[in-house]
């Protein structure tokens, strides 16, 4: 595990750390300049991975594109078309329950490769779980990334207002300026 994952997990951070690591691979496949990209290729794949605490191992690689793949149906979709697959990466992992002064931790057993996937998919559901509805995709249809929308309203529509949310401000404002 990362050693910044781990001092988070102990300072209280665990719900953000788990959402930035589902964020992560969520957004690891973006469209640049109308490309789609995978960020879970070669050494920037590796580097990903151990960014994370993985392995970098073309196995772990493999896991990470079949649970960023469901996850992503899952989202975008929420038809439960790939929860055989989220339960297939789910599979060999088992959570046990540890005491320490501050109440009940859960370790997580599972081989060294499929330990991010593994921890990508409790991390959706945490936040599917903790925030209903508020992991969605961006709403730009020509961005691929997702976001968790943390605004008192629950109506966060773009991945980033820098990029994402001005862009589509900007087409809506030249779509009424011809009209």
């Amino acid at each position: 595990m990362d050693p910044s994952r781990q001092r988070a997990r102990e300072s209280g951070g665990e719900v953000l750390s788990d959402e930035e690591l589902l964020l992560s691979l969520l957004n690891s496949a973006p469209m640049i300049e109308g490309r789609p990209t995978d960020g879970l290729e070669g050494a920037a794949g590796r580097d990903l991975a151990r960014a994370w605490g993985g392995t970098g191992s073309a196995s772990e690689l493999v896991r990470l594109r079949r649970a960023r793949q469901a996850l992503q149906t899952m989202v975008r979709e929420d038809e439960g078309a790939a929860v055989g697959e989220l339960t297939d990466i789910l599979d060999e992992a088992v959570r046990t329950p540890r005491m320490t002064p501050n109440g009940v931790a859960w370790d997580l057993r599972v081989p060294d490769d499929h330990r991010l996937a593994v921890e990508a998919v409790l991390a959706w559901s945490m936040v599917i779980t903790e925030f209903p509805d508020r992991l969605r995709a961006c709403a730009n249809e020509e961005c691929t990334r997702f976001l968790v929308d943390h605004s008192r309203p629950g109506t966060a529509k773009w991945c980033s207002m820098a990029v994402c949310g001005n862009r589509m401000k900007a087409r809506t404002h030249a779509r009424r300026a011809k009209s």
